[in-house]
């Protein structure tokens, strides 16, 4: 039996002012109010006999007992969500909420998809779906903002959460329509043209730049565009030559008049796209969608992608586990 005045909203509201450390963020988290928050705290510590964080200081940081405490908290309402999930999953309308966050290079042609399919089976949910970069998500993931993510993968195993691989999406160039007329000769025919990079605090800079390390491949460095949209503008526009993947080729349809796709003419690599859930969540939430997701992507994007590469076959394609 817990001892009098350890309850499950004093743990919760710890948890909350651990992460926040401030009263007014761990009541918007909560949804008490700011006096209910302290009162939740001096009850908690009370009952435990020891300060849990440092009140003294603004915002709070915790005293060595909370961090020990923290841990064993974290812990115990990490199996409650479990357990509370398990008794939802099967229908996924029970679901009392569901925040997902994916990566733009879906915007196009999976995400309004999936959003629909998602709401019509979430009718009795709170539903959040957003868009950013992979380590937008990453991070919205990290604080707990996201139940859900798909992002492309760095090969990390990330605390707290637990990975399901989606598609593999190879890197390829991209370079202005007609510049390259034997395909079988691409690196010498752009010689005369620069490589224009993304933005490097992107991943799929970060990826792309390792690779050509690792190759000892060196390029002027003259452009680094943070939209990728504007990138493949820029390579229409016959300012330069890109790297990147067929997600972000079929994403910039309305450029493929003036631009043609080749496989790399260097050694050859790719990511991976993955769904990333809590890890507090059971595997029959994220793997309904996960399925749901790879259905899209094959008919939204591999197909018409490899209908319009045949070269890709093989190459880009879903993963099952």
């Amino acid at each position: 039996m817990l001892m009098k005045g350890v309850t499950l909203r004093g743990l919760e509201v710890f948890e909350a002012l651990a992460k926040s450390g401030s009263v007014a963020q761990a009541a918007d988290i909560t949804g008490l109010s700011q006096p209910a928050v302290s009162q939740q705290l001096r009850n908690l510590e009370k009952a435990l006999g020891s300060d849990l964080v440092d009140h003294g200081r603004r915002p709070m940081v915790l005293t060595s007992a909370g961090r020990s405490f923290l841990s064993r908290t974290q812990a115990v309402l990490s199996e409650l969500r479990l357990a509370q999930s398990e008794l939802t999953v099967m229908d996924l309308s029970h679901l009392p909420a569901l925040s997902m966050g994916l990566i733009d290079d879906f915007d196009n042609d999976l995400t309004p998809r999936l959003a629909t399919i998602l709401a019509d089976s979430l009718t009795q949910c709170r539903f959040k779906m957003v868009t950013a970069s992979s380590h937008d998500i990453y991070k919205a993931m990290a604080e707990k903002e996201l139940h859900i993510g798909v992002a492309a993968s760095t090969g990390e195993l990330r605390s707290g959460t637990n990975e399901y691989p989606l598609v593999e999406d190879p890197f390829i160039l991209v370079a202005p329509r007609g510049r390259v007329t034997d395909p079988d000769d691409v690196g010498n025919q752009l010689n005369h043209l620069p490589l224009l990079r993304y933005a490097r605090d992107q991943l799929i800079s970060q990826q792309i730049e390792s690779h050509l390390t690792r190759h000892k491949m060196e390029f002027d460095d003259r452009f680094e565009i943070g939209s990728h949209l504007a990138l493949m503008a820029m390579v229409a526009r016959r300012i330069g030559w890109a790297i990147t993947t067929p997600l972000g080729y079929m994403r910039a349809a309305r450029f493929h008049e003036e631009i043609d796709a080749f496989a790399l003419p260097f050694a050859g690599f790719s990511r991976r796209i993955s769904l990333f859930a809590q890890s507090d969540w059971p595997d029959t939430v994220p793997l309904e969608v996960a399925g749901t997701v790879r259905r899209l992507t094959q008919s939204q994007i591999i197909a018409p992608a490899i209908n319009r590469l045949p070269w890709l076959a093989g190459q880009l394609r879903v993963l099952e586990s």
